[in-house]
């Protein structure tokens, strides 16, 4: 294990040469003074049984007995209705978010007309889609006159007191008082009614009395001490909906089973009982590649729990076509025809194989690069351009994460072609003997890079075309193409900054960045923020240097979201004036949505792999306003730990310290104000002044780096003796 410190003083450093430390005061609260309390952030459930946690009481109607009995310890519920009176109506609140199979302890029945007494359930993530039916039921994605239920489930309730458990099918005949079993949501509409479709098998008459009523959470129970990796800062929003965030992800983290996934031929024997991260917990609980770009790296930084990313590449990758192309999730028995996913399995891939290491994985699946790289996107290209052109080939049809009308050379294609071609490449020079490979991706990123800046950039704005409408581009801008242009490396800092200004003008809203500038391809366009695509864009800020704008749009995007129902966890996607995008149907626990645990962890915290399972690595905070920051990331070997300090940025102050297992090696960056501040490794002057050592000590944009080996333990101050190691 080795451990670093690093504490940085511009001008103070200076006056720290002449001065004894005893004659300043700020060292003295930069350290581990702040406890490792994150875990009073965490959401999960304490245990797989969650009960509800309140009644929304003005729902309540008919006649009842002892409403308040349905949450634990209360006592018996009774509801009762005679002809002609008022349904009686209960709606619990779980409190948050929840994913599972609904189980209600019943204390008997009796009937007062022909037929059992009926029970009929209705689940909602909100209260503003709560109806008697459910905000979305499985049986909605079944075709027409297929279709399970009628959005409720329906329970005949016996006589005798026992315990019914949600499971998806028919009591009677196949087709009569039916339930779909699993479901996403926070709150439940109990009821007392009958299907007149379940005749003669119920009644809507008589008296129903419930004892309990709980969940199944069948996500991943992430409770604290399942987190292998932390974060924690100096702004309690920017933790909470860190963790908040988390726990979507676990929500969607589940075993795949032929019940609970979408109906439209999603179901997989190749996933049957396998841990996988589906889109959503709600629906449609599929898991697709290119929310893994996102949600795979949430649960790499949060659980390390890389088998549930890794069964879905492995799984799609064994579904390849011929062509090459890569199915994006398993519905419709794996022929969703999107044009950008396989790529985003190509870059998940390469995030796999950085965070975890798994050289098993990349080397069993580099045939699947080598195929869809070499042969199904050349037959897409333009001769002509070298860019990626939709409309050629197969891919016309074909479409993307939100199901765009794009045509012809479209930048989000074609910036996304070149990160997995760059990707692909560093795959390739990692694994080693795939030379020829390398070089022919690495030659091939730059032709296409050097493709879009040369057609595809509008300098009226000063930011990427999205498309062609006909011959000519379309008068149409979006933040996917542009924010992946910077990450990709297409775009240079002056064109980073360029696209990013222009972004910030265009597409600033009170909720977040919306995905296009304008409604030229389809109406409310410019209204709809996809926390899948900002997170790119936030992303490409922290990168390019503008903190305090990711920062900001952090804070408007996740801010909306925990502030309106249900809370907790993030949305799908986000519609005009802030509503749920879709509606009812929106999912408002989304994995794809979770992409401020990478952004804060990389670019606050600081730390992001540059070798396979961190064998080589950066620390490289980037505070923006945050003034201190402390976490964990975890790694094959054991744990990353790292803790900075911002408090005196105004005194030039930075103080940074990390420590990680043995065998690392990593590059350590910091913000300075001025290349001569005075570095120390081990109380030894490595910059800044006559050093008597061989460290190679970088100065660049505001940051000076230096190497520090994974061997021993190392104390780094900047501008002042500290003296002493401190532990994490």
């Amino acid at each position: 294990m080795w451990r670093s410190t690093l504490f940085l003083v511009s001008f103070w450093g200076h006056i720290a040469r002449c001065y004894p430390a005893a004659e300043t005061s700020y060292p003295s609260t930069l350290g581990f003074e702040r406890p490792d309390d994150w875990e009073k952030y965490v959401q999960s459930p304490a245990t797989n049984i969650v009960s509800p946690v309140a009644i929304v009481s003005n729902y309540t109607q008919g006649n009842i007995q002892n409403v308040e009995g349905l949450l634990a310890g209360q006592g018996v519920t009774t509801l009762t209705r005679n002809d002609g009176d008022i349904v009686p109506t209960i709606v619990v609140d779980f409190g948050q978010n929840i994913a599972g199979f609904l189980s209600i302890q019943f204390g008997g029945a009796y009937n007062s007309t022909p037929g059992i007494p009926s029970i009929r359930l209705a689940f909602s993530e909100t209260l503003e889609y709560l109806t008697n039916v459910s905000d979305f039921s499985r049986s909605d994605n079944q075709p027409d006159g297929q279709m399970t239920t009628p959005g409720s489930d329906q329970i005949a309730v016996k006589s005798d007191p026992y315990t019914w458990t949600d499971t998806h099918g028919c009591e009677f005949e196949g087709t009569k008082v039916c339930a779909d079993g699993f479901h996403g949501y926070r709150y439940v509409k109990i009821y007392m009614d009958a299907l007149p479709a379940d005749a003669p098998y119920t009644t809507s008459y008589g008296s129903v009395s419930i004892s309990s009523m709980s969940l199944n959470f069948t996500g991943f129970l992430g409770t604290p001490d399942t987190f292998t990796g932390w974060f924690q800062s100096s702004d309690e929003q920017l933790n909470q909906w860190w963790y908040d965030s988390v726990y979507t992800n676990d929500m969607c983290t589940d075993t795949f089973r032929e019940n609970d996934t979408d109906p439209r031929g999603a179901y997989s024997p190749t996933l049957e009982g396998k841990l996988v991260i589906h889109d959503g917990a709600k629906r449609d609980r599929d898991p697709y590649v290119g929310d893994l770009a996102v949600s795979a790296l949430t649960s790499y930084l949060s659980h390390d729990v890389p088998v549930a990313a890794r069964d879905v590449l492995a799984d799609l990758a064994d579904h390849q076509r011929s062509d090459g192309w890569i199915p994006p999730a398993s519905i419709r028995n794996y022929t969703l025809e999107l044009l950008d996913y396989p790529l985003w399995w190509v870059v998940c891939s390469y995030d796999l194989y950085m965070y975890t290491g798994d050289t098993e994985y990349i080397t069993d699946y580099y045939p699947v690069i080598v195929k869809v790289l070499d042969k199904f996107y050349p037959s897409i290209t333009n001769s002509t351009t070298q860019l990626l052109q939709k409309g050629l080939g197969v891919s016309g049809a074909y479409g993307d994460y939100a199901f765009l009308p794009r045509t012809g050379p479209v930048t989000y294609y074609n910036v996304l072609y070149v990160l997995a071609l760059n990707h692909a490449a560093s795959i390739a020079t990692f694994l080693g003997g795939h030379d020829d490979d390398a070089s022919r991706w690495t030659a091939r990123a730059a032709n296409v890079s050097d493709a879009v800046n040369s057609n595809l950039f509008d300098t009226s704005v000063g930011a990427f075309w999205d498309g062609t409408c006909g011959s000519s581009p379309c008068a149409t801008h979006a933040q996917d193409g542009n924010s992946i242009s910077i990450r990709s490396g297409v775009a240079n800092q002056t064109t980073a900054n360029s696209v990013l200004s222009y972004l910030s003008k265009a597409m600033a809203r009170p909720y977040g960045n919306s995905f296009y500038d304008n409604d030229v391809l389809q109406e409310s366009f410019s209204q709809r923020v996809y926390a899948f695509i900002s997170y790119f864009e936030i992303d490409a800020r922290f990168k390019t240097g503008l903190a305090d704008s990711a920062l900001d749009q952090i804070r408007r995007m996740y801010g909306w979201m925990a502030a309106n129902d249900p809370g907790v966890t993030v949305w799908e996607g986000i519609g005009p004036n802030g509503t749920k995008y879709e509606g009812a149907f929106t999912s408002l626990a989304h994995g794809w949505s979770t992409g401020i645990v990478p952004a804060l962890t990389n670019n606050i915290l600081g730390v992001t792999p540059t070798g396979p399972g961190f064998s080589t690595y950066i620390i490289k905070p980037i505070p923006g306003d945050v003034q201190w920051a402390k976490g964990v990331v975890p790694t094959p070997k054991g744990p990353i730990k790292v803790y900075w300090d911002n408090s005196f940025k105004n005194q030039g102050v930075f103080f940074l310290t990390a420590s990680a297992p043995d065998g690392y090696n990593s590059t350590i960056s910091v913000p300075v104000t001025n290349s001569s501040v005075p570095i120390y490794l081990n109380s030894r002057l490595v910059s800044g002044g006559e050093n008597g050592t061989d460290i190679k000590v970088m100065s660049e944009g505001g940051y000076t780096s230096l190497p520090v080996s994974g061997v021993g333990e190392n104390t780094i101050t900047v501008g002042y003796q500290v003296g002493g190691k401190r532990d994490l």
